[in-house]
């Protein structure tokens, strides 16, 4: 599922360290050498060289990134090379911070990561940031938006494929019955979607689809202008089905007037590791044209390259 690829042979981490020392130095920046190393190294080995290049050199790579680097392919390789759960933590804080009824990078995090993902990604927001990402979360946001990203963002669901249908049935009912009243931020349908395992969820709305006769998220279009609605869609979406939801942020990031750099920045940087494969399988199914080919019309230069390089362009 995963778009990265590594060399079979792999350079010792000190190689790879000095090639990148190299490349910032003298007159000009290599960004080719840059994006052959760190664009094909997988999350443990940017780790080690991140941590061998500041023993070596006396400065955090990313500060060295930084530096040198500029624009949307100094973001991309900074993203990237961040762990993990930094970069969650980074990408939160700057979602808090920006926060917009528009803007779901929360609910991204919140509903797409395993339950264990989700926490390291709030323990490195404590260390980074001095304060929890739900103490952020609840100053920035109010209203229905808040009273439902807090339990999200806090939330340490059951990571296994175990279903109670007993549940199942009654809170497909449930939910059927407060969309009907369009009680949307109830604090049922919260819980629900903030507390129950993702098999849970997936069964519960296959129960709702086969009893009320439609998905749920059309059930929840009743207003399309209607911004808390388009969260509670994203949510299910994120839980249910990451890989298209994930396909839509890059269509939409691509197709509008003007390419939206942040977001594709973003889902190719978190998903490269993870589904990214199946992104881009759904990405041609969806369009009839293939993500590497779309990218490479909206995008230049060596931003181009990196994305093109994460995604797996070229590579049998």
């Amino acid at each position: 599922m995963s778009t990265l690829c590594v060399p079979s042979q792999v350079p010792s981490v000190a190689e790879d360290c000095e090639q990148l020392h190299k490349a910032f130095s003298g007159w000009g920046t290599n960004e080719d050498l840059i994006i052959s190393i760190l664009g094909h190294r997988n999350v443990a080995q940017r780790k080690l060289i991140r941590q061998v290049y500041g023993e070596t050199y006396g400065q955090d790579l990313l500060k060295a990134l930084d530096r040198e680097l500029t624009n949307d392919f100094e973001r991309i390789v900074l993203l990237w090379t961040l762990d993990p759960p930094e970069r969650d933590a980074y990408l939160a804080n700057e979602a808090t911070k920006r926060w917009t009824s528009s803007n779901q990078v929360l609910v991204e995090i919140a509903c797409t990561r395993s339950p264990k993902e989700l926490l390291l990604a709030r323990d490195a927001y404590h260390a980074r940031f001095k304060r929890s990402l739900e103490e952020d979360v609840a100053y920035h946001t109010s209203g229905d938006f808040r009273k439902l990203l807090v339990p999200l963002v806090s939330s340490y669901r059951y990571g296994g494929d175990d279903v109670n249908l007993t549940f199942a049935k009654s809170e497909a009912k449930l939910l059927h019955e407060k969309i009907s009243e369009k009680d949307y931020s109830c604090d049922d349908i919260i819980r629900i979607l903030a507390t129950r395992s993702k098999a849970q969820i997936n069964a519960t709305l296959n129960q709702y689809k086969n009893e009320f006769g439609n998905d749920i998220n059309k059930d929840l279009k009743a207003d399309p202008k209607d911004e808390f609605l388009a969260i509670l869609r994203a949510t299910v979406k994120c839980l249910v089905n990451p890989e298209k939801y994930f396909e839509k942020v890059i269509r939409l990031s691509i197709n509008r007037r003007g390419t939206d750099e942040g977001a594709l920045t973003r889902v190719v940087a978190t998903r490269a590791e993870v589904d990214m494969k199946i992104i881009k399988d759904e990405y041609q199914r969806r369009n009839s044209v293939p993500l590497d080919r779309a990218i490479a019309k909206d995008t230049t230069g060596d931003y181009e390259k990196m994305l093109l390089t994460l995604i797996g362009h070229g590579e049998t």
